[in-house]
């Protein structure tokens, strides 16, 4: 599919669709498909200019992009999506235009950025507006010097993930988030409102929370849903691999 590799491993009769985000690649989920491949078909990649291709991808390229993915991969019958980070935004997104394709959904630390932006206080706001500001001045510059600043806000947030692959190729998200012009993502979000049964976790040792509490709370009330806290950062299924798996795992058998 163009310049992005697909991953697929496990042959169960349901597929897992498992979308990373910054700044990460389609390792992320290595110890998930190690425990989930013996039941489903896990299919992952690295999303879209983050390792390879053009510089940066328009909302509309990546939605066409997930929607290629999971007609190749799942002709004909739902998937299930596994989320974290900008995987949620695009996942959610991708939902909210589609959602005849997806059966279930499982998000990581991320929750529905309409409702998240209403309850955000004014130091959850002024943290989220420097560090994605940074992130998006690191694709703008580019290089080694952008690759150094998105590295250095790797370290900042803690982020466990191998350095190696990080580049200033990854900011690109936050670049049209904020000064995207006729392509900004802000311009195009739609709310999401998951009527399919969704498992959301997240973590609470972190300046910022991702997700608004009352919209966590009303997806629990609705039959199918949970929602499960972790005493970890952002990065839940790599701080604590073995309990997140085992949620997730025990949430997909129910």
């Amino acid at each position: 599919m163009g310049n992005v590799d697909v991953h697929a491993e496990g042959d169960g009769a349901e597929t897992i669709v498992m979308i990373h985000g910054w700044p990460d690649t389609y390792r992320l989920w290595d110890r998930t498909v190690e425990v989930l491949k013996d039941r489903y078909r896990c299919v992952r990649f690295t999303l879209p200019g983050f390792v390879a291709g053009k510089d940066a991808y328009t909302l509309g390229e990546l939605l066409a992009f997930l929607a290629e993915v999971v007609e190749r991969v799942s002709p004909g019958k739902k998937v299930i999506l596994l989320l974290h980070d900008w995987g949620c935004f695009f996942g959610y997104q991708f939902y909210a235009r589609n959602p005849d394709k997806v059966s279930r959904i499982v998000g990581v630390d991320i929750g529905d950025p309409r409702a998240t932006a209403k309850t955000m206080t004014g130091r959850e706001k002024l943290i989220m507006l420097v560090y994605q500001t940074w992130n998006a001045l690191a694709w703008r510059v580019g290089g080694a010097i952008g690759t150094w600043m998105i590295r250095a806000m790797a370290r900042l947030g803690r982020c466990p993930s191998d350095r190696a692959p990080m580049s200033w190729r990854m900011g690109y998200p936050y670049w049209l988030l904020w000064f995207g012009g006729r392509d900004t993502f802000r311009g195009q979000v739609r709310r999401f409102e998951p009527q399919c049964p969704m498992l959301f976790v997240y973590g609470v040792r972190k300046p910022l929370r991702f997700h608004s509490p009352q919209w966590a709370a009303e997806l629990q009330q609705k039959p199918g849903n949970e929602v499960v806290e972790f005493d970890t950062g952002h990065w839940v299924m790599s701080d604590q691999p073995q309990r997140f798996n085992e949620v997730v795992a025990g949430w997909l058998g129910r």
